[in-house]
């Protein structure tokens, strides 16, 4: 048995993740967060992400959880707590859980002046202004994504290939007395200093109310999201993988026995029986020899809930998840089939497609050595696929926020930052220096002072070469891009030349699209340093930012992608080198522009993902419509316009690509 357990041990760190890789992929979201926070204006909107991918998670199908809510904003337990808030700028509403089941909660607006959304779904009741969560939860099902759908709190759908779930939420900066029990079972696990932390940073209310609660439309549910994950964060690793075999388990088995009976059950059940599982010190040493012993007992009390038709919640007991779900013919079903698996003992996971052969794989050899320590089975080249792919950093940021930007991470670097924040916030000012750059020259360029003008640009091209000695090897496009702006149309060429070349390199890693030669990239930069390899062999896709001029060409993108609620264009780096070399020669020399333009012609006709992933196949086409209505080729121009509209609208550019259709007809018909 232990045999087997460290074989599945081993194949779940290939499954779910490394020690190492789980760390960095929480480390770089934290450090992100911790950027973004600072630099959120007090009456904007903080963004949480929360879920499987939070908690370290990057199994196929798995959701994104993000959760929203007004930093201005704040949910108070009794009046008393009021005293800690300037109620000035900030909007108070009071947790009224009176004639609430446990859990859930109505919301009553104290202070008169609010949002639209919430003043939208206010209601009266008992002379009393409470906000219903059910309108506001209509409201703002669709505000970062059009079109998306309701589903629990959340506003839910399919963004490319990843599904979503994007929550409006409120925050309360205090624990819940009805989940202080908790803090009295907390003598074994969590650590003293994890259940300090979770209970400084409080908790949500998400806008849904208990089925069967009296004031159902107008509840809310306190969601202990921020503490969950922080919970997963405090597991060992066996602990950890133990919590993703469950997950596996619900989906490859569980869920398989019956489609009656597939939703009944769902991933967050499974987190809570590992939670109360760890807590009770139901298994006392959790290493890899007895992951499928941790794993067992985690069933077992899951069956055991089942037959009962209780599930407590974590932290508040009193709150039967179960209730109104599992419980009538359909517990009783699902009990069966649960039993049926129990029966068969640990050869239940056999069912598993994931884990099948690695249990196999010790059945027919006994023999076989099993090597646990992780770093044996965890290749340089995929840490630095992954790697290239966690700390990549989109900086939401208008104009106004980049010097608190700046600020926030001259702050962090005297901290005591690990090896994975440090490469994070390494990234962050690559994306910093870019932006400014381009925000520096625009500022001046229309002064009409020759002197400012200079000294802008000067500082412009110095922020720029910055960023390449920090960045990987696509940044040293925005040089190009800030030559072609500037209307040094050959010095941005030989960029262009020198960045080909670059890009041409047998060993590059394109991490957009995770290719990689393994072998001639180990050869070419194994063993140096992350900073060395991404200015060598690792190219990324072009961000640009809405508010900011990069290309004058793209503008009505930009603009189109803001009114879409896409705050950026992202633009495959292969793309935009044919793209760059097709305007930079209009103005030099007509036959290599008219190549530049048949080589990306080709580019985006003819690639099957290699260059171009399918998020960005809309911008693809968009950018050689572009090219070829500014050298006159109006029906290809055309072509490729509609093309764009049939891809997946991942940037947010139809009401451009619209405007060009009309503008290209229009020409035609002239």
């Amino acid at each position: 048995m232990q045999h087997i357990s460290e074989s599945v041990f081993v194949g779940l760190c290939d499954i779910v993740g490394t020690l190492q890789q789980v760390t960095f992929r929480r480390e770089s979201r934290d450090i992100k967060e911790m950027v973004d926070r600072r630099i959120t204006p007090y009456n904007a909107f903080i963004t949480m992400t929360s879920g499987s991918r939070r908690e370290g998670f990057r199994l196929k199908g798995s959701d994104l959880d993000v959760m929203y809510w007004p930093n201005n904003h704040r949910v108070i337990m009794d009046m008393s707590q009021s005293e800690y808030y300037n109620t000035a700028n900030t909007i108070l509403i009071l947790s009224d859980n009176f004639e609430s089941l446990p859990g859930f909660t109505l919301l009553q607006l104290l202070t008169p002046k609010t949002n639209r959304d919430i003043y939208s779904a206010l209601v009266r009741m008992n002379d009393r202004v409470y906000i219903s969560s059910s309108i506001f939860r209509h409201l703002t099902c669709s505000k970062i994504y059009p079109n998306s759908t309701v589903h629990g709190p959340c506003g839910s759908g399919v963004l490319g290939i990843i599904e979503y779930d994007h929550a409006y939420c409120f925050v309360c900066d205090f624990w819940p007395s009805s989940a202080s029990s908790w803090i009295d079972r907390c003598h074994s696990w969590p650590s003293p200093e994890v259940v300090h932390d979770i209970v400084r940073n409080g908790c949500h209310f998400v806008a849904i109310g208990h089925p069967l609660g009296i004031h159902e439309n107008e509840e809310w549910r306190i969601s202990f999201s921020q503490a969950e994950y922080k919970l997963v964060y405090s597991m060992n690793h066996c602990q950890f993988l133990t919590y993703g075999l469950l997950k596996i388990f619900l989906k490859e088995v569980i869920d398989q026995q019956s489609e009656e009976t597939s939703k009944l059950l769902c991933s967050y059940h499974m987190k809570t029986t590992a939670f109360w599982v760890i807590q009770n010190n139901t298994l006392p040493y959790w290493c890899p020899q007895n992951l499928l012993t941790g794993f067992w007992v985690c069933f077992k009390l899951l069956l055991k809930w089942v037959y009962k038709g209780i599930c407590p919640n974590f932290f508040i007991p009193q709150n039967n998840m179960f209730l109104t779900k599992v419980y009538g013919p359909a517990q009783n079903r699902l009990f069966l089939q649960l039993h049926e698996l129990y029966k068969k003992g640990l050869a239940c996971l056999l069912q598993s497609s994931s884990i099948r052969s690695y249990i196999i794989d010790v059945l027919y050899k006994p023999r076989l050595f099993i090597c646990t320590n992780q770093r044996h089975t965890f290749s340089e080249v995929r840490h630095d696929i992954e790697l290239a792919s966690e700390s990549d950093v989109n900086l939401f940021s208008p104009q106004t926020r980049l010097t608190k930007a700046i600020q926030t991470v001259e702050q962090l670097v005297e901290l005591p930052l690990t090896h994975y924040q440090a490469l994070t916030l390494q990234r962050l000012t690559v994306a910093i220096f870019q932006n400014l750059a381009f925000i520096t020259s625009n500022k001046y360029t229309n002064t009409g002072v020759n002197k400012q003008m200079y000294i802008a640009d000067k500082m412009s091209c110095h922020m720029l070469k910055l960023a390449t000695k920090l960045g990987c090897v696509s940044d040293v496009l925005y040089i190009a891009m800030y030559y072609y702006k500037t209307l040094r149309y050959r010095e941005a060429l030989s960029v262009l030349e020198m960045t080909k070349v670059k890009l041409a390199q047998p060993y590059l890693m394109y991490s957009a699209c995770e290719r990689v030669d393994r072998q001639r990239y180990t050869e070419a930069v194994g063993g140096q340093s992350w900073s060395t390899k991404m200015r060598q062999a690792v190219a990324d896709d072009i961000v640009l930012h809405y508010d900011i001029c990069y290309i004058s060409e793209l503008i009505p993108e930009q603009q189109s992608a803001i009114q879409n609620t896409e705050a950026i264009l992202v633009i495959p780096v292969f793309l935009m080198v044919h793209f760059l070399d097709c305007l930079c020669y209009r103005h030099i020399d007509a036959t290599l522009s008219q190549a530049a333009l048949d080589e990306l012609q080709v580019l985006v006709h003819h690639d099957q993902g290699m260059y171009i992933t399918y998020l960005r196949r809309d911008i693809s086409w968009e950018i050689l419509g572009i090219c070829q209505q500014i050298t006159g080729n109006l029906q290809a121009a055309l072509y490729s316009y509609q093309q764009s509209l049939t891809q997946y609208p991942a940037n947010g550019i139809q009401t451009a690509t619209h405007m060009r259709i009309r503008d290209v007809v229009s020409q035609l018909n002239n």
